[in-house]
């Protein structure tokens, strides 16, 4: 009989849960189905989901094919929809079959719009149909890195390139290009920067604490294997010697290779970066006291590593100077909550007998916009207040993206959910 479509439901089982968990694999494997089966490839639209899983569709100019999948089940569930005879929607089954792996299969098909049951409402002259099998649509690919915890998430359209991409014993390391964002680093499923907002971050890590503390010479860095928060330390005339220790190459090699405004900062011969676990570095004797730590690991959407246990950071404590500060990631109060407060009552109980201050600043792309670090000074230096002066001349030789006087100052004003949330 004949119809207007073609309309076929498949059901794999069986298939490999990573590549049902993957959404830049699934969108090229769906494109490559497509064009495979004959069809004109409109664009392309794919998401992550929350906690697992894939969504997507590719709009061809004859339908379209969508999926679902729950890696957890190792289950994709596909809608192939044709029409015309030029597409033929088995070819671009037998094709998503093996490249899923799928072990099983169940598969329908209904031909839909049957032409002996419908009249014509249009009469459209030859000379138009012509005209319009000529027009060949552009293709557009509509990819998103997603962010997430099993709550909230956020995400950021990409062109579905991806210009680094291995795999460690530690994680997956990406570099993507996003459209709003210019290249973002991602570590697994979390975002670590993006070129459009990184210096909000990286600016703040640094610059309060080392010009309200004085004579900064010496400083380590926790994580930060992407260079940025060592690329702002390095800004003051002060700093003779950072220590940079990252557990993961590939973050150091991704930076390196396609991220130079982060990774200039291992052009300064006054960094020295040490590949290694930063929980067994600051267990060595050392015979040189740092004047400031910077604890600069991934954020998390569960429990925290031991990077923000009170073990560690008694370890920090004793590598630190008498007048030395201590700066911690230290998550948002209002994405991870539980993180935060718990960042705070670890450092108040290691060092109880010294000052801890808060600061709030944002990066749009950090999931809710709002983060934190969380402060030790061991000095009797108040970060709260700093030399307007100064800060006037730093800002204007180094010409600063985010850091300025109303921002140092701004970082430090607590809203009173947080007061609650640290009392």
């Amino acid at each position: 009989m004949e119809s207007l479509g073609r309309h076929i439901l498949v059901e794999f089982t069986g298939c490999n849960a990573d590549i049902m968990d993957e959404v830049q694999v699934i969108e090229e494997d769906m494109i490559t189905a497509a064009e495979k089966s004959g069809a004109t490839i409109i664009n392309s639209t794919f998401h992550h989901f929350s906690p697992l899983g894939v969504s997507g569709v590719v709009v061809i100019q004859e339908s379209h094919l969508a999926i679902h999948t729950w890696p957890e089940y190792g289950y994709a569930a596909v809608d192939l929809f044709t029409c015309g005879d030029m597409v033929e929607p088995w070819v671009a089954f037998e094709f998503l079959k093996e490249a899923f792996g799928a072990k099983n299969y169940s598969a329908i098909e209904m031909r839909r719009g049957s032409i002996s049951l419908l009249d014509p409402a249009l009469k459209l002259k030859d000379a138009r149909l012509e005209t319009e099998q000529k027009v060949m649509p552009k293709f557009k690919k509509n990819i998103w890195f997603t962010d997430r915890d099993n709550a909230q998430a956020l995400s950021l359209r990409y062109t579905g390139d991806i210009l680094f991409d291995k795999t460690s014993e530690y994680n997956r390391i990406r570099i993507i290009d996003t459209y709003a964002y210019g290249k973002a680093l991602t570590s697994g499923n979390r975002l670590i920067c993006t070129e459009k907002d990184e210096y909000h971050y990286h600016e703040m890590i640094a610059h309060p604490i080392i010009l309200s503390n004085g004579m900064v010479e010496k400083v380590l860095i926790l994580g930060g294997g992407d260079g940025g928060s060592a690329r702002e330390i390095l800004k003051h005339n002060s700093v003779k010697c950072v220590d940079l220790v990252e557990i993961d190459e590939l973050v150091v090699e991704a930076s390196k290779n396609y991220l130079p405004f982060l990774s200039k900062a291992y052009e300064d011969e006054r960094l020295n970066l040490i590949i290694g676990d930063a929980l067994e570095y600051v267990k060595k004797p050392n015979e040189h006291k740092y004047d400031l730590i910077i604890i600069d690991g991934p954020h998390t959407t569960g429990e925290l590593s031991a990077l923000y246990s009170v073990d560690f950071f008694k370890q920090c404590n004793m590598l630190l100077s008498e007048t030395g500060a201590l700066v911690v990631q230290g998550e948002s109060p209002k994405f991870n909550e539980k993180a935060f407060k718990k960042i705070d009552t670890n450092l108040k109980w290691v060092f109880k007998e010294y000052k801890k201050y808060n600061m709030l600043f944002n990066v749009p792309t950090f999931p809710s916009g709002i983060w934190s670090f969380q402060i030790i000074m061991k000095s009797d230096a108040d970060p709260r207040k700093v030399d307007p002066a100064k800060v006037k001349l730093f800002v204007g030789q180094n010409k600063t993206r985010y850091y300025n006087y109303a921002t140092h100052m701004a970082a430090f004003a607590m809203p009173e959910y947080v007061k609650k949330m640290l009392n």
